[in-house]
């Protein structure tokens, strides 16, 4: 029993997790809304499970993948959810990105019924899903983060798999970092955009930058999919246009002035007014090309 884990929720992120906690050999007990990668999972060795109540009477340790809030509480509280079939000493590993505030609720619900919840948001996207080598922040009981860090670093760059602090700072690190990820995605669109109205060419300023103070993951990573326009999405600007809501009003909550943060939520909603909610969020730089009159990048 020990051995296995659950996991629900087999998205684009979710599945390739999934994967490798398979390869890293645990058992695994599924489920997830659409069938598809549910199947594929099967197939590479795990079993099914008909509902999240179904995977809390088959595991005492199981991570959540979902797309919001909303999508946490429905699995956890919902009929047929988690909470209704919890086995004492279970250890709920949401690796979600939701509000703080609901993280810290449902840690206060799971430990009344004798679990513990951690909330671990990652970060590295589609591609540290794949391979392994995501960051993951985690917020949450000790004993319990001492428990889930073989599952974690099966999914995670174990060197990076760092507990922040209580419930609910977990998340707080994943909205600095979403904040980090958006302003930073904007002045190398701004920067592009500036170099090719001013006849430079844009991938040549991004080698240049590389090699100093301002080189970075996302300048390296992200701005290679703007000069070559591949938008193909390996983390929806749609969920991280809910990230930068989450992080506007935890911002709010805590009194503390943003306007760097507030700029590129703006500009985030500009991409999804223009209907490019489902590519990849690096696209936000393409709001940053029309308003300067800049052609998508070759």
């Amino acid at each position: 029993m020990n051995n296995t884990v659950g996991f629900i929720g087999l998205g684009l992120m979710g599945k390739p997790m999934a994967l490798n906690l398979l390869k890293a050999g645990f058992s695994l007990v599924v489920h997830s809304r659409s069938q598809a990668p549910v199947d594929a999972v099967v197939a590479a060795g795990a079993q099914k499970a008909v509902s999240p109540a179904d995977v809390a009477g088959r595991a005492r340790r199981i991570i959540t993948m979902l797309p919001d809030s909303g999508d946490v509480e429905q699995v956890l509280e919902g009929p047929d959810g988690l909470f209704s079939a919890l086995q004492p000493g279970t250890i709920i590993i949401d690796t979600s990105s939701i509000d703080p505030g609901v993280a810290r609720r449902l840690a206060t619900a799971a430990d009344a019924r004798g679990a513990k919840m951690l909330d671990a948001p990652v970060s590295g996207g589609e591609i540290g899903a794949i391979g392994g080598t995501l960051s993951i922040m985690v917020g949450g009981d000790p004993d319990a983060f001492a428990e889930a860090k073989p599952i974690l670093d099966a999914m995670g760059n174990p060197d990076k798999v760092i507990r922040i602090g209580e419930s609910g700072s977990g998340q707080i690190c994943k909205v600095c970092n979403q904040m980090v990820l958006g302003a930073t995605i904007a002045v190398v669109g701004e920067a592009f955009a500036l170099a090719t109205k001013a006849g430079v060419d844009p991938a040549k300023v991004r080698d240049a930058l590389l090699g100093g103070f301002a080189a970075s993951r996302v300048l390296e990573v992200h701005g290679e999919r703007i000069l070559t326009s591949n938008y193909t999405p390996g983390f929806r600007a749609a969920l991280f246009g809910k990230d930068m809501r989450i992080a506007a009003a935890t911002l709010t909550e805590q009194h503390v002035p943003a306007p760097v943060s507030s700029v590129v939520q703006e500009l985030v909603g500009s991409l999804l007014e223009r209907g490019r909610g489902e590519l990849d969020y690096s696209a936000l730089a393409t709001v940053l090309f029309d308003l300067a009159g800049v052609d998508a990048l070759r």
